[in-house]
């Protein structure tokens, strides 16, 4: 009996795993390349720079930087319990895949004057597998 709940176990893990994976093949489909061929894994470990400052689960705490959850489709400089740099907050921009890799490209050439302290990522691989871990771990 025991070995019977444990294939029904192994099997309803693999239909979970699955679906997440058929999920996030989805949202990043929906991108479209580069973001499709994207390494998420990559991401995730580029990522790392930004969790000092940044958190992405729904209702996480803000900390120097917003919580990013629900970036995609978000206006620049608008989420409610976040104050703002006057600079991101009057950026006419709407976070995308695209508006995301320009403004992780040079933060402070893409929006002059914001309060975002870190550099940039130069390498267009690096921004395409963070935008895409983004898309999969803050919808």
């Amino acid at each position: 009996m025991r070995m019977i709940f444990a294939g029904i176990a192994a099997l309803a893990l693999t239909s979970a795993a699955s679906a997440q994976d058929d999920a996030e093949t989805s949202l990043l489909s929906e991108l479209g390349e580069p973001y499709v061929s994207a390494s998420v894994e990559n991401g995730a470990r580029i990522f790392r720079r930004c969790q000092s400052c940044h958190t992405v689960d729904e209702g996480g705490r803000n900390m120097v930087g917003p919580n990013l959850h629900g970036v995609f489709g978000r206006e620049a400089g608008h989420k409610e319990d976040f104050r703002y740099s006057p600079a991101m907050s009057e950026a006419d921009i709407v976070w995308s895949a695209e508006t995301l890799d320009g403004y992780l490209t040079n933060p402070r050439e893409y929006i002059p004057r914001n309060r975002m302290s870190f550099a940039g990522l130069r390498d267009e691989q690096d921004r395409h597998d963070l935008i895409a871990w983004l898309a999969v771990n803050t919808n």
